[in-house]
């Protein structure tokens, strides 16, 4: 009210005229950050648009950089995750505000408060069982971005559980906010109700669930991540570092089509940046080569400069391996360690090829051109060297013609 009084008593005694002070209003609509309602405005922003496909580009024009105002404002659930960390700085760089929701130690965001400007990374104690919290975490948002997933189940949590229920929670409440223009499901690839893998059961009823809360829901699914922080290279290799061999199961004949981390992130956040093309449809993440079990572990050897050595183990004996821990999880009083090499349902999975279908919505369409993994995506393995980084020769230069000098 002060502010307009000022406006009109400036107007009167000339000191502006009608188009200065039009033009002015106008550059103050442009810089106000959008997806915010105001000191006045209600908690959960329910009078902001709900979202609609064609509603123009979410995030806005100009310089971009973390210091920059997108105009994006995510509340990224699974943040401290794999995924989480790329997500969070692919949006924290260009300049979005990202509410990170955690329910661990005070440690656990530490590292992501570094990616974006100051107070751009906001972490938030949630409770996933508990509906206020949940709300309070998206209450100020105009995106959700679902990363929630366990590959193994616990005491505490099931697949069911984590894998579908709560990713319909999510999807509910944010529906029901009213101000969420977008919501991003991050499933798997292979996700299934006719899956052997009863995680990838649980991802399919999760987004099938997803869409009939959020029918504008964007659904990802990537394939097996590689990265700095991946849960199948590393584990690989500090097997063969610690046991001289590699057990493959099922001979390491699977095929698929496993994806670099990075990739994956910058596909979700592009599909923050189109005019509403990607809303309502499902994106099949894959790597741009398809390789076996036992290819991706050639690499991983050659890699860590290592000789391969692998003992093939038969799917029923794998499984033999893996079923007790299952079979103990809920009857004995003390949490089992967690499955690493031999994990049931991983197993289960491996039973069946997991490749990018013919005429699903890929990488192209969201303009990204993936990584081949051979190269940048897996020379964190280095440190698995025994003598350092420059350590021994590859084993295409042991194969190869005695012309060729091994590097010590």
């Amino acid at each position: 009210m002060q502010a307009a009084a000022l406006r009109r008593h400036l107007l009167d005694q000339h000191h502006l005229s009608p188009a200065s002070s039009a033009a002015i209003s106008a550059f103050r609509s442009a810089l106000a950050p959008q997806g915010f309602g105001g000191a006045d405005g209600a908690r959960h922003m329910s009078a902001r648009a709900p979202a609609v496909k064609g509603a123009g580009h979410l995030v806005r024009k100009g310089t971009g950089g973390r210091s920059s105002v997108s105009g994006i404002v995510a509340t990224v659930f699974g943040a401290t995750g794999f995924l989480g960390r790329y997500v969070v700085q692919q949006l924290a760089k260009m300049g979005s505000q990202v509410l990170v929701p955690f329910r661990g130690c005070e440690d656990s965001h530490r590292h992501l408060k570094l990616m974006g400007d100051l107070g751009q990374i906001v972490p938030m104690k949630y409770n996933p069982r508990d509906v206020n919290s949940i709300k309070a975490s998206v209450a100020k948002s105009n995106v959700v971005i679902n990363l929630i997933g366990r590959e193994f189940e616990t005491r505490n949590y099931g697949f069911e559980e984590v894998n579908h229920n709560m990713a319909e929670q999510l999807a509910m409440i944010s529906k029901e906010h009213g101000g969420i223009v977008r919501f991003i499901q991050v499933s798997a690839l292979g996700a299934s109700a006719s899956s052997p893998s009863r995680l990838l059961r649980a991802k399919a009823a999760g987004e099938e669930s997803v869409l009939k809360e959020f029918p504008e829901a964007t659904i990802m699914r990537p394939a097996t991540l590689i990265g700095t922080e991946d849960r199948i290279l590393n584990r690989w290799a500090m097997y063969a570092k610690n046991w001289g061999f590699l057990p493959l199961v099922g001979g390491g004949s699977t095929k698929f089509q496993p994806v670099y981390v990075v990739d994956v992130a910058a596909a979700i956040v592009n599909s923050l940046k189109d005019d509403g093309t990607s809303m309502g449809k499902t994106y099949e993440l894959g790597g741009p080569d398809v390789y076996t079990v036992r290819d991706l572990a050639e690499l991983m050897f050659e890699t860590i400069r290592e000789w391969p050595r692998y003992v093939n183990l038969p799917f029923p004996i794998a499984r033999a391996i893996a079923t007790p821990r299952e079979l103990l999880l809920n009857k004995v009083p003390f949490p089992l360690p967690t499955p690493s090499n031999f994990n049931l349902d991983q197993i289960n999975a491996l039973s069946v090829d997991n490749l990018v279908s013919e005429d699903a919505l890929t990488f192209a369409d969201l303009e990204i051109k993936p990584h081949k993994l051979k190269g940048y995506p897996t020379e964190f393995l280095v440190c698995y060297r025994k003598g350092g980084p420059s350590f021994g020769s590859t084993v295409s230069e042991k194969m190869g013609s005695a012309d060729v000098a091994p590097r010590f």
